[in-house]
């Protein structure tokens, strides 16, 4: 959530900045991730007849049951970010992923739609635009993590993302190919920052940096005998205390945000849709035992979700903190290559009546003349 207009301003002109200066390319608009618990997400249904000649399903009746699932009640501070097809059903035919030129009298849809905070969406879109940029659209963080990290096979099995961010962890179920919930945490790595800051007794950038450099979340990978150097404050001197110590005040906190993720997903009736394992992505992912704990508390595989090879990512990339980052160029590359058919299509169709004249222009004077 932005706190800070300014802060948040300077942070986008500083990041489109140093993306410019490393793409050669001039930005003018973008998409932005949201995320936060603020987001909330609900199945739905949608029914309508076929109107197609022949009741043959065209693309205007598969837009009109998106849209008859789509109207449901949210209050009036809340707004659809994504309204994301799961499954379609023809004439009680269920598992129908395209509908299109089926033939059928009836044609209903089942939908995830994604809300979110409208004032949230509004700071954070006004700070894009403050800073001279067009906002194309806005994805939740968490759908642009999945499609860079996870794999098919995991989504079409059923898999949990948890997307361990600063300030909250991101959850999202995917079964049978698409998103079935969707749901957020209220606490993330910063509280594992704020718990060693408040039990060593030094400032936030340190306690950071011995999150980053020396924390471990599993006991057991420990060795007792390691020490590591905590930073004096107000002119102490440094001083060494075990890191065994230090995994005591991590571990807990770690402990409790798989244990609330698990909760939260088992609380819905999501958990039975989870045949394919956890994958964590996001910063919190790379603490030195974070799988391992969170296999233990899943009771399941647990991988570490880091986003797939692709031509012109360079290894420093290729990790889960910049998960969101790259699923977002993806889900913006997908869309720009859909607007270029799109664009063509219609092209096409409007050369179409000046080739047809042209045609029998060609052929009145092949009679006449030939």
């Amino acid at each position: 959530m932005v706190v800070n207009i300014e802060a948040t301003l300077a942070s986008v002109s500083a990041a489109i900045e140093a993306a410019e200066l490393m793409s050669g390319r001039e930005v003018k608009d973008c998409l932005v991730g949201t995320a936060g618990a603020n987001i909330e997400g609900v199945n739905s249904r949608g029914v309508v007849a076929v109107t197609g000649k022949g009741r043959e399903i065209t693309q205007s009746d598969v837009d009109r049951v998106i849209e008859a699932a789509r109207a449901v009640v949210i209050p009036m501070d809340r707004e659809v970010l994504h309204v994301i097809p799961q499954t379609y059903i023809v004439d009680d035919q269920k598992g129908i992923r395209n509908p299109l030129d089926m033939i059928g009298v009836r044609l209903e849809a089942e939908v995830h739609i994604i809300t979110g905070s409208v004032t949230t969406v509004q700071n954070l879109v006004k700070c894009v635009n403050r800073a001279g940029f067009k906002v194309e659209n806005l994805v939740l963080q968490s759908l642009a993590a999945a499609r860079a990290t996870l794999t098919s096979d995991e989504k079409e099995l059923g898999c949990l993302l948890v997307d361990l961010g600063a300030g909250t962890t991101d959850l999202l179920v995917f079964s049978e190919g698409a998103p079935y919930y969707t749901s957020a945490i209220p606490v993330g790595g910063a509280q594992v920052t704020n718990d060693i800051s408040i039990m060593l007794s030094v400032p936030m950038d340190a306690a950071e940096r011995l999150k980053r450099e020396s924390a471990s979340c599993w006991l057991e990978d420990v060795d007792p005998e390691e020490t590591v150097v905590v930073p004096g404050v107000g002119g102490r001197a440094p001083a060494e205390t075990s890191r065994r110590k230090l995994c005591t005040i991590v571990q807990p906190r770690m402990e409790e945000i798989f244990r609330m993720s698990r909760e939260r997903v088992e609380k819905m009736g999501h958990w039975r849709h989870i045949k394919g394992g956890v994958v964590l992505t996001g910063g919190g992912a790379l603490m030195q035992g974070a799988s391992e704990l969170a296999q233990e508390i899943f009771g399941m595989p647990v991988r570490v979700g880091n986003p797939i090879t692709l031509g012109g990512l360079v290894d420093e990339y290729r990790s889960p903190v910049f998960a969101t980052g790259v699923g977002l160029v993806m889900l913006g590359a997908e869309a720009a290559q859909m607007d270029t058919r799109r664009d063509g299509g219609k092209q096409e169709k409007a050369k179409a009546p000046k080739e047809a004249t042209l045609s029998r222009i060609v052929d009145w004077f092949k009679r006449g003349f030939f």
